[in-house]
Parts: structure tokens; C-alpha cells; sequence
């Protein structure tokens, strides 16, 4: 799913991270995410120890059955989750809520999180994850739940 949906972005014109799929050792640090039928994106790790990574790609390949994405990281980047309601980002920089904004125009999700890597020049898209409505603060809530009554206009 993260090959296909940087694919989409990028073809829209949306700044995305590089995205390599592999089933063997890689460059560090990265953001690992498991190709398999019971990963979520939501389930990235951020590796940044070579002995560390070994034992976590055996988990998310299954003993090697399957690929994993990885894209790797910067010295500088942080990898941020932000949450979009309709395309709008409560928090984060302007670029962020930008990105926000032109991912929900592509994709019409309207309920995302949205796995970031910033640094100091720009915000790439790593990944969309979905949202889950429990786990969202109560703010945020408040304003899906606005956006839903027709409270608030898009």
C-alpha cells in the first residue's frame, strides 16, 4: 500500500520520500513498513541500529516470506503523525497543513494520519495511515464531529 499511495501523490505533484522494497539488509537510519496481508501503516518503526533492525525485519518479512518498504532517513529528518480531518491539520507547520490539504484533494480521505518526514527545507509524505476516531484528541473530535453536523462549512 505505501509503494502505490507515494506513487499516486507523486504523481500529483506532492513532495514524497524515497521508497525502496527489499527483503534484505538496508542503509540506517529508515522508516521499516511490512508488505504482508496483516500490516497496517500505521505499524512504521523508525530503525536506527543495525543490530536492532535484524530481528525486526525477520518479524515484519514473517522469516523472510515477505518484502518490506523502507525509505531511509536523513541526518536531521524526524518523522512526525499528524492527524487530517477534511484535508485540515490542526498541528504542524504550514507546510504540513499544506500537504494536508493537497493530500485530502488527491486521495478524498477524510478522516487520515499522516506519516511525515520533516527537516529543515521541506515535509515528504511517508505514508497514510488510518485514523482511529478513539485515539483522536478531543479537540479533534469536536471538529469531526462539527465538520459532520454541518457545523463547519469545507
Amino acid at each position: 500500500v505505501v509503494p502505490l499511495c507515494l506513487l499516486r501523490a507523486s504523481r500529483a505533484g506532492i513532495p514524497v520520500a524515497d521508497c525502496v522494497i527489499a527483503q534484505e539488509c538496508i542503509r540506517f537510519p529508515a522508516i521499516l513498513y511490512g508488505l504482508n496481508y496483516f500490516s497496517c501503516t500505521s505499524g512504521y518503526t523508525v530503525v536506527r541500529d543495525p543490530a536492532a533492525a535484524k530481528d525486526l525485519i525477520r518479524h515484519i518479512t514473517n522469516s523472510g516470506k515477505y518484502p518490506y518498504c523502507y525509505q531511509p532517513l536523513s541526518a536531521g529528518d524526524e518523522v512526525i503523525a499528524v492527524t487530517a480531518i477534511f484535508g485540515r491539520a490542526s498541528s504542524g507547520s504550514e507546510a504540513v497543513r499544506d500537504c494536508a490539504g493537497r493530500l485530502y484533494g488527491e486521495f478524498r480521505i477524510p478522516l487520515m494520519t499522516l506519516i511525515l518526514i520533516q527537516n529543515r527545507e521541506e515535509v515528504c509524505l511517508s505514508a497514510i495511515a488510518p485514523a482511529r476516531y478513539p485515539a483522536l484528541p478531543a479537540a479533534e473530535r469536536s471538529l469531526l464531529r462539527s465538520y459532520l453536523s454541518g457545523q463547519v462549512f469545507l
